[in-house]
Formats: C-alpha cells, sequence, structure tokens
C-alpha cells in the first residue's frame, strides 16, 4: 500500500506504507538512536508525534514484551528508510509490522529519510499528517489545518495515570519516592525500585499536600507538550518547595524551573536520541546521554531564583540541569534512566538523587 508524509511547508514525502492503513496527524521530529525502537514508539513523551528513525534499518530483532516503557504505543506515525518484515531476536513474540497495526499506528518506509531529517533541522519541527489508506489531498489539508501544534498543549494530563497506585513496596523499604507521573517512563520506575525504595505514583493532577504525605522525596517524571500550559501543577510545585526534596526530569525538570520563576521555550527541532553529550560541571565528566525533548529552560531564571545550572547540552549549550540546594530542588533536562540509551548517567537516578533526599549509601 502506498503512504505518504504532508508537512504544514508543503513538502510530501511518497513512500509505501507500513504498520495499520490510517491517517495520523501531529508533530514530525527525528530520533537518532540506533536501537530501542520499540521504548521509542512506547515512551508517553512521544505523545502527538510523528516519529523519524535516522537509523536506515527498523524491526529486524522485532517486539519483546517487557521492553515497552508504557501501557500502549504512543507515537501518532512511525518513519524509517526500512522496516523489517523478518525478525530475528529470541525474546521476541511480534513483529513491528503487526504490531503498529494492533496498536492502529500508521508507519511510512522507503522515502529519503536523509532529505526529511535536513528539512526538519532547517526548517523546525512542524505539524504532518501521515496517511496510508488514501485519503485525499483535501482531507489531509483539513487535518493539518484543524490540528493545533505542540505549543499550549497541556498533554501531560491526556497520558497520565487515572488514579495512584504502588509500583514498588518492599518489606524494609529504604525511603519512600512519590512519582507525579505527567508520562513517566517504566525504567524510571524500575530503577528507583532496584534502590529498595517504595514507589507510589500518582496523577498529574495530585495536589501538594497529596503528593508530600508521607514522602522522602519527590520525583517529577518526563512527560509530552508544553511545560508553560500546565499551571495547575506549577502552582502545586509551588506549594511543595522547601517541606520535601524535589527532583525532576525531562518535564518534571522543567516544571520545577517554572516554579522557580524562570521561563522555557520551544527548541527547532528538540534532541531526541541517545548521542547527546553533557556537561557535568560538579566533575567536569562529559556524558553521553539518552534525550527527548521539544522545550527547554532559560538559565537566566534559574540563576536568578538561587539555582545553578549543573549540566550542559554541548552540541548547542542549552541548560541540561540545575539544583537549588536551599530550596531542595535538583532538575535534569535528559534522560538518566535511558531505555533506550547509554547508561553514562544512571548513576544520577540510582545515586544523587537518593544522596539529595539525604538516603545515599
Amino acid at each position: 500500500m502506498g503512504g505518504i508524509l504532508l508537512l504544514e511547508d508543503g513538502r510530501a514525502f511518497t513512500g509505501e506504507g507500513f504498520g495499520a492503513r490510517t491517517t495520523r496527524v501531529g508533530e514530525v521530529v527525528f530520533n537518532t538512536s540506533m536501537t530501542g525502537y520499540q521504548e521509542v514508539l512506547t515512551d508517553p513523551s512521544y505523545c502527538e508525534q510523528i516519529v523519524t528513525m535516522t537509523t536506515a534499518h527498523v524491526g529486524n530483532y522485532g517486539v519483546a514484551e517487557e521492553d515497552v516503557e508504557s501501557d500502549k504505543v504512543q507515537v501518532a506515525g512511525f518513519i524509517s528508510r526500512h522496516f523489517s518484515q523478518v525478525y530475528s531476536n529470541w525474546r521476541a513474540s511480534n513483529g513491528l509490522d503487526r504490531y503498529l497495526k494492533e496498536n492502529e499506528i500508521p508507519g511510512l518506509q522507503g522515502i529519503d529519510t536523509r532529505a526529511l531529517v535536513r528539512h526538519i533541522r532547517d526548517k523546525g519541527a512542524m505539524k504532518a499528517v501521515i496517511s496510508t489508506d488514501g485519503s485525499s489531498a483535501e482531507d489531509l489539508w483539513a487535518l493539518l489545518e484543524e490540528w493545533p501544534g505542540m505549543e499550549g498543549r497541556a498533554l501531560a494530563h491526556q497520558v497520565s495515570c487515572k488514579a495512584p497506585y504502588c509500583f514498588a513496596d518492599p518489606e524494609e523499604p529504604r525511603l519512600v519516592v512519590n512519582v507525579l507521573d505527567g508520562g513517566v517512563k517504566q525504567n524510571i520506575l524500575r530503577l528507583f525500585a532496584q534502590t529498595g525504595a517504595k514507589v507510589n505514583v500518582f496523577p498529574s493532577n495530585t495536589t501538594a499536600e497529596e503528593l508530600r504525605a508521607g514522602a522522602d522525596l519527590v520525583f517529577l517524571s518526563n512527560g509530552p507538550g508544553d511545560p508553560a500550559a500546565l499551571p495547575d501543577i506549577v502552582a502545586e510545585i509551588q506549594k511543595l518547595i522547601g517541606t520535601v526534596p524535589i527532583v525532576g526530569i525531562c518535564l518534571g525538570h522543567q516544571l520545577l524551573a517554572l516554579a522557580l520563576g524562570a521561563q522555557t521555550y520551544k527548541l527547532p527541532f528538540g534532541h531526541r536520541g541517545g548521542n547527546h553529550p553533557v556537561r557535568d560541571s560538579a566533575t567536569g565528566r562529559i556524558e553521553i546521554t539518552s534525550q527527548n525533548h521539544g522545550f527547554c529552560v532559560e538559565s537566566d531564571g534559574v540563576e536568578q531564583s538561587g539555582g545553578r545550572v549543573t549540566h550542559v547540552n554541548l552540541n548547542d549549550d542549552t541548560v541540561a540541569g540545575f539544583v537549588h540546594e536551599e530550596k531542595r530542588i535538583m532538575g535534569i533536562q535528559f534522560h538518566p534512566e535511558a531505555a533506550p540509551g547509554p547508561h553514562d548517567s544512571q548513576h544520577l537516578l540510582i545515586e544523587r538523587f537518593l544522596d539529595f533526599a539525604g538516603f545515599g549509601e
């Protein structure tokens, strides 16, 4: 079956459809990871995004149920130079084509993904529609014009859990971590559980009082959309500040900065992949990190609030982490839990965050 990707600036890419026969609209972005497509597909931070993989072949190790990062496929569409119909992996229980069909996600292959990525880098991430069901050009343009885009979108509420639950409850917990779920990845919860923590997960609309109750550490998760569109969450975070140590990753990092009075802004094409160099100012160490975000924090506001920048993205000198010792706040823009990606910075999640809360070894 044929397929098409139509961008809001009028450029179109035609190729072969893969996965579900349907039409979806979203923001077209690219990810530079060489492996880990299943984790990418199920990462809630990709809600309403059409993800292009820059690696040439995707699907050759199939799909394994234990590798998901949420309870469903989160992307709006999936693009690669080539999707493999044949897979080889003793852990696999499904092929990528059937997996996308079961989750009603369209895929597109056979296009010049290098040209598409260069276009996004030059023009920025933009609205797009991916179609594999033969929809007319008029219908595709109508969908593009109707879709509101990413700025101003409070998508964290859309992907959050709907009720509190306990992820891990050891007999003698080392500490209690209360997680505010704005689209949390499962590997974050798994790593916290491996430290011996009791891990409770709460919906994104949880009040400060509920989130603070019994917590030794409050963790604000990753998630999709525009952080500035979540003033309700920011207001609750401000009530928490000074009462309990708070750490955040990705969206959580951005929300902490907003709660301190800093500003966020949309990056031209975002940071998505497993090869982003970040310098840790405390150690001077450069770590290769996993990243997935389209918004970033202004450094001036962090410093004016009394905080300091602790990590810098060496590709573009953007803020990749900050700390405010007096208010017991720490934010990390990238993903130390990886999944997918390198483990250079995993120590932040399982060591430095716990040290920050006073529960280090």
